[in-house]
């Protein structure tokens, strides 16, 4: 099927998308190459047709997805990518879109910021299939990334991400919220979460901090823009091609990122976990996006026996450790210690709130939680005195 690949409102490409592969089989004229996808290579004017298809199925939802075999046999489709043009590609993370050649619609009356969506698709993702009638696929769901269940919902006017946990525990969802509080105490700019409870479990909710004029470019597509001169330099790349793009304070924001990650042990900052945010209509790189989706962390998966282990904690995206992925951090000065006075605390009332996490295991966490913030602070006042 034909469609015109638009940004917001503007024709950017003309496509040819195979209903049966969900492959971007053809790419016609190109209307403005400013507006390709952040990342995509193009040579003379036109986009690299690979690059585009990666990009587009990035779109889709992760084939990891928990329970998705069973969610997609609800939808009646075989693959996850075949979802994405049921919604035209829409998302509430940018402003890309797939427009029907034939049938042209218009933004204003199908964008999700601005529009009602179907909640068809999420409540199936979370095992709640619709019984009896149509399922409405017209919905941000089709485009939501990551591993855990997830659903958009409109609440009290405002879009908003709800996200569920793993067993055993189910503690990712506190572990979102318990990370949020640790970047409050540091001014360091996150995304705010809150708790909700639903037959016993925890779910993490947050609103949308993109709005119907900005976009979320992920790490993965800024780090895109540049060919890598060395893999063991992804640090330095990744600012270089921030630097070059026109991103503000990417060091800084940064470096406040690898403190927050090192302090709540953060095991999933991949490449598509954080970045930067842009004016969709003037292409003006705004901020680096504030930290978000940081509930695999805090020893969430851990046995109670093992959460004490001293050793190296697993991180990315630069090092395979915190302990040498802290030492890119040039500036501390921003950072008091007296801000995270008592937070052990404030994570054992939140804790408490669960019954999946019995005293013992909450000790452990607690205590490791204060051990971490001891250890950072050891390592600031070595580095200090090395200067």
């Amino acid at each position: 099927m034909e469609y015109i690949l638009t940004h917001r409102k503007t024709a950017v490409a003309e496509i040819e998308i195979d209903e049966e592969t969900s492959v971007i089989s053809r790419i016609g004229a190109v209307f403005a190459p400013e507006h390709i996808p952040v990342g995509i290579s193009i040579k003379k004017n036109r986009p690299n047709r690979g690059d585009l298809n990666d990009w587009w199925h990035g779109r889709s939802i992760p084939a990891s997805r928990q329970n998705i075999q069973e969610a997609l046999k609800n939808l009646g489709f075989s693959t996850t990518g075949k979802l994405l043009a049921k919604c035209y590609g829409l998302s509430l993370s940018d402003q890309y879109w797939v427009n029907p050649a034939k049938d042209r619609l218009d933004w204003d009356n199908v964008n999700f910021f601005d529009n009602p969506f179907s909640e068809d698709v999420g409540n199936t993702l979370f095992g709640s299939a619709k019984h009896g009638g149509k399922i409405d696929l017209i919905s941000p769901d089709n485009t939501s990334d990551g591993w855990l269940k997830k659903k958009w919902k409109i609440i009290n006017g405002k879009r908003c991400l709800i996200k569920a946990g793993s067993d055993p525990f189910q503690q990712q969802p506190l572990s979102e919220v318990m990370a949020a509080v640790v970047m409050g105490r540091l001014n360091i700019p996150h995304v705010h979460y809150s708790l909700i409870w639903e037959n016993g479990l925890p779910y993490s909710v947050c609103e949308n901090f993109v709005t119907s004029e900005t976009e979320l470019i992920s790490a993965f597509h800024i780090h895109n823009t540049k060919r890598i001169k060395d893999v063991g330099m992804l640090y330095d790349h990744y600012i270089e091609c921030c630097l070059e793009l026109g991103i503000p304070d990417a060091r800084s924001s940064l470096e406040k990122m690898l403190v927050a990650d090192y302090l709540i042990v953060n095991q999933d900052r991949h490449f598509n976990n954080f970045g930067a945010v842009r004016n969709a209509k003037t292409l003006e790189w705004l901020i680096a996006a504030p930290l978000y989706d940081n509930g695999s962390s805090l020893w969430y998966d851990q046995s109670t026996e093992s959460i004490q282990n001293t050793g190296d904690a697993k991180s990315q995206p630069f090092f395979g450790t915190h302990e040498e992925q802290i030492k890119l951090v040039r500036d501390f000065s921003w950072l008091d210690f007296a801000d995270l006075r008592g937070v052990d605390e404030e994570f054992n009332e939140l804790l408490q709130k669960t019954m999946l996490i019995d005293a013992v295991r909450r000790g452990a966490l607690c205590t490791a939680l204060r051990n971490r913030v001891d250890k950072l602070k050891r390592f600031v006042a070595s580095a200090l005195g090395a200067v």
